[in-house]
């Protein structure tokens, strides 16, 4: 007897035992024992925040915003969403967040069930305020790069069988979210439990997380400055008053750790890896390097970032090994859209370091006392801050971001005669104009949220302008050369939610392109 046939021999005569010994109760043998029937709210609240964070990082954060905000650069077609214009569907990838990809859940639906699980009891109150204010985190994210979007009915497929939801304007969206971090803060209760280690980013500690809804409520009030003033100062004001982030005791993050479990790596890290950046002394995937824009800028002001970030493989003598170095004199950045093919010199431009950047085991950083010093020191200048100087919210935003780095590991200590130095070398303009204040401001945001954050970056220069890039204008651009300014809702909304996605086109100029802008981008 062959081992196929005794084994489905075997097979057949375990079945039959089985069957003989079993009552008529199969309706109890369709239930999935590993499966929970309700809702987990301590599991889908740590699962929202790992998906929020991460989801599409590539297509979004690296090549499309970090391209067109001249962090990166490749000399590839295919990839150059952000660096020559192409390729809409990168930013198509972020649509996840809504679900209906079982591979990513949907940051969504699962914070949405976090909330009515835990908002019917009194018990819980500081479960629901972390689920509010966390989906206002989410949600201005989403906002942020597709403008009008579905929200008051969206991720109810499930809950209220509404698979067409509705698109609510950014206008709308935007007072719902300021309405929900005032009301979340205000309504936790330090006697009540909370998530407890559930809670990737602060434990479910209380205090830290009311920090963390002002210095959102900060951000997001900044945001309106130029559509609606008023509203814009009250609500900076209000942030203010509540307390944002300003101490390095309550910079919000998420640790990540190195080891055989892919899922527990830092996924900027582990993206940039499987993406670019694995082969030493090499080609790249998807031909990326650090862009000329960002490496100028930190050799000409003499930033000691530069030492941290980046690094050049040096070969060996024989070539056949490389080693990264950090040396200053060697950082060389690729300029944005200037190559269609492998430059001859490809090896010789500035990558992320190995011992920072491409470390499994460094930290996200959701929110930093870095951006909310710099937050303040435009508060300052608008009048609606006297609690600083912008001058000191400055040289206190650099400081935080210059020390933060130390966060990934000893090869990011910064010390505090580096940082002196650059402190004296680039010394706040408090002589300057108003605008020159600004660019000062909005362009060390530029340098100080780098990989942290390159959505805020991609918020922030859509307000302010900052920094003053120069657009590429590589032929064949979806643009018409010009740097891009929303992402692309999915083709397949077209299809499934045609008739609330046409409506919203139309509000937002009638085209759903790269060109496109959002509300408050004036």
């Amino acid at each position: 007897m062959t081992m196929n046939k005794f084994l489905k021999l075997s097979y057949m005569a375990a079945m039959a035992a089985f069957i003989s010994s079993c009552d008529n109760n199969f309706e109890e043998m369709n239930v999935n024992p590993n499966a929970s029937t309700e809702a987990v709210p301590g599991f889908l609240f740590t699962r929202t925040q790992l998906t929020t964070v991460s989801n599409n990082f590539t297509g979004a954060a690296y090549l499309t915003i970090g391209g067109s905000m001249q962090h990166f650069a490749t000399y590839k077609e295919v990839p150059g969403a952000g660096d020559k214009y192409f390729n809409f569907s990168y930013s198509q990838g972020s649509w996840a967040l809504f679900g209906g990809d079982p591979a990513t859940a949907g940051a969504v639906i699962d914070v949405l069930q976090v909330i009515d699980a835990v908002k019917t009891s009194p018990e819980d109150i500081n479960k629901l305020s972390a689920a509010r204010i966390w989906k206002a985190y989410l949600f201005h994210r989403l906002t942020d790069m597709y403008g009008d979007i579905p929200y008051s009915e969206a991720g109810r497929g499930l809950s209220d069988k509404n698979y067409t939801p509705k698109y609510d304007t950014q206008q709308a969206i935007y007072a719902d979210l300021l309405k929900e971090l005032d009301e979340a803060t205000a309504a936790f209760d330090a006697s009540k439990a909370t998530f407890g280690n559930s809670d990737l980013v602060y434990g479910g500690d209380v205090t830290k997380w009311k920090k963390f809804a002002y210095s959102l409520m900060l951000r997001l009030g900044m945001r309106l400055t130029n559509v609606d003033p008023a509203a814009s100062e009250s609500w900076v004001k209000k942030a203010i008053a509540g307390g944002v982030i300003t101490s390095d005791a309550d910079l919000a993050k998420i640790d990540y750790v190195d080891g055989s479990v892919t899922a527990s790596r830092n996924f900027i890290s582990a993206g940039l890896m499987s993406t670019d950046y694995v082969n030493p002394g090499g080609d790249n995937v998807e031909g990326g390097k650090f862009a000329k824009t960002l490496i100028d800028h930190l050799k000409t002001t003499k930033d000691p970032r530069l030492n941290v970030i980046s690094i050049v493989w040096v070969p060996s003598a024989d070539g056949k090994t490389f080693t990264a170095d950090t040396t200053t004199a060697l950082q060389k950045g690729m300029p944005n859209a200037a190559f269609n093919s492998l430059p001859g010199d490809f090896n010789s431009y500035s990558e992320p370091n190995p011992a920072t950047i491409l470390k499994y085991s460094a930290p996200l950083l959701v929110m930093t006392p870095a951006e909310m010093h710099l937050l303040l020191a435009e508060a300052n200048l608008r009048g609606w801050y006297a609690g600083a100087t912008a001058e000191a919210s400055y040289n206190a935003a650099v400081t935080s971001g210059l020390k933060q780095w130390a966060l990934f590991g000893t090869a990011g200590i910064i010390s505090d005669a580096k940082i002196a130095a650059y402190l004296k070398a680039n010394a706040f303009n408090a002589a300057g104009t108003v605008a020159q204040k600004m660019e000062q401001i909005a362009t060390q945001k530029w340098v100080t949220l780098f990989l942290e954050d390159e959505y805020e970056i991609f918020s922030n220069w859509r307000r302010t302008g900052y920094p003053n890039l120069t657009p590429t204008n590589y032929p064949g651009n979806l643009t018409g050369g010009q740097i891009p300014t929303r992402f692309v809702i999915p083709d397949s909304e077209e299809q499934y939610n045609k008739t609330n996605f046409y409506e919203a086109r139309t509000r937002q100029g009638g085209t759903n392109t790269l060109s496109s802008k959002v509300w408050w981008d004036k």
